[in-house]
């Protein structure tokens, strides 16, 4: 969280209305403290509202948000199949959230045109709409706002989705891999801005966030995190949809799984139904799930080993399975050195479903409203 948003947080909570009263409760220099609440003034962010009691000085001037209430963030976290759909204040709260269904694979166009007029729909009356932050499937280039070379996204490689959103909303946009905003979300949801993670999403491939002392690690060419096109022995020559062969999506995944039961002669389509198998104890489905979450662990332990991180957090379908985080968290304590693991956390994540949103509205405030 930047100072900025730090100061709208206190000040919309009660914490702190003076600039004195700010720079006490954030422990920061009373001048750069006078410097962002000059700057939040002038975006109409904040607005001084009379002075406050005098304890001795000059009587403070308070600060309230502007009008009572101000403007909104509009974020929408895409999947293959659904979208994720929420409004956000401009602390990063969440105030609404809803699901709905859409095809990725329709093409760029269609899918942005339904979630576009969804954001709408949610969006409350009378707040201004500030940004709309958007989380997608497919590795994006984060410097030109579009998806390259995604292997699930017909059609989306190189489509400018930023200047698309920012055309169609009339406001400034921000777009960002869907793994790497739910690593933000969750990340500072549990230890706010300090601190080195990873957040594992378990879906219908596999993508991972890196934080690094509290921000997001994108790597030289926007691709850091995706592990999913590890090799794995295992998975022998499977293809992927990559188009090289063996890789981790082909045996951890939830399309991996969806593919390795259907060969044994289970008549399913999704990862929902894989889990729900292994709620009911089935033991092929069971056996699969567990030895997917250690082909997870092992790939994890090389990442682990290197970066050294405080936790690693696993969101995603698979996440809820707890035979696929045991089997995850096992592997990686065999794998790892001692000294990595001894303060290492794995937990399934605790911001859920709302992880991606909570991810892009933060992820706006940093780049887009407060820049």
């Amino acid at each position: 969280m930047g100072l900025a948003e730090q100061i709208i947080e206190v000040v919309t909570r009660g914490q702190a209305v003076s600039r004195s009263e700010i720079a006490k409760t954030l422990r920061v220099a009373p001048s750069t403290v006078t410097l962002h609440v000059q700057a939040l003034l002038a975006a109409g962010v904040l607005e001084e509202a009379g002075h406050g009691a005098s304890h001795g000085g000059r009587r403070p001037r308070v600060l309230r948000l502007a009008g009572g209430e101000t403007g909104v963030i509009l974020a929408a976290d895409l999947g293959g199949t659904h979208a994720r759909l929420g409004v956000l204040d401009l602390t990063g709260q969440l105030l609404t959230a809803s699901t709905m269904p859409l095809q990725v694979a329709d093409g760029p166009e269609e899918t942005l045109t339904r979630v576009s007029a969804g954001l709408q729909r949610i969006a409350p009356p009378g707040r201004e709409i500030r940004a709309v932050s958007v989380a997608l499937p497919g590795p994006v280039n984060f410097g030109a706002g579009a998806v390259e070379l995604p292997s699930r996204m017909p059609g989306w490689s190189g489509f400018p989705v930023r200047d698309w959103l920012s055309e169609h909303l009339q406001v400034p946009a921000v777009v960002e891999n869907d793994a790497n905003v739910m690593a933000i979300g969750e990340h500072h949801a549990r230890m706010g801005d300090s601190g080195h993670s990873i957040t594992v999403k378990i879906g219908t491939a596999i993508g991972s966030g890196v934080i690094v002392d509290g921000r997001l690690h994108r790597g030289a060419t926007w691709a850091a995190g995706d592990i999913t096109h590890t090799r794995i022995e295992e998975a022998d020559d499977a293809p992927c949809s990559c188009g090289n062969l063996g890789c981790l999506e082909t045996v951890a995944s939830g399309a991996g799984l969806v593919r390795q039961l259907r060969e044994q002669g289970y008549m399913i389509t999704s990862t929902a139904e894989v889990l729900e198998l292994t709620r009911q104890a089935d033991p092929i489905a069971t056996s699969l799930v567990r030895r997917a979450g250690g082909y997870l662990g092992r790939a994890l332990s090389m990442v682990i080993n290197f970066f050294n991180p405080h936790a690693v957090f696993l969101t995603g379908g698979a996440s809820s399975s707890e035979p696929f985080v045991a089997a995850v968290r096992s592997t990686i304590y065999e794998s790892c050195h001692p000294l990595v693991t001894q303060d290492l956390s794995i937990t399934p994540a605790e911001t859920a479903e709302n992880a991606g949103l909570l991810g892009a509205g933060r992820l706006a405030l940093d780049t887009v409203v407060f820049r």
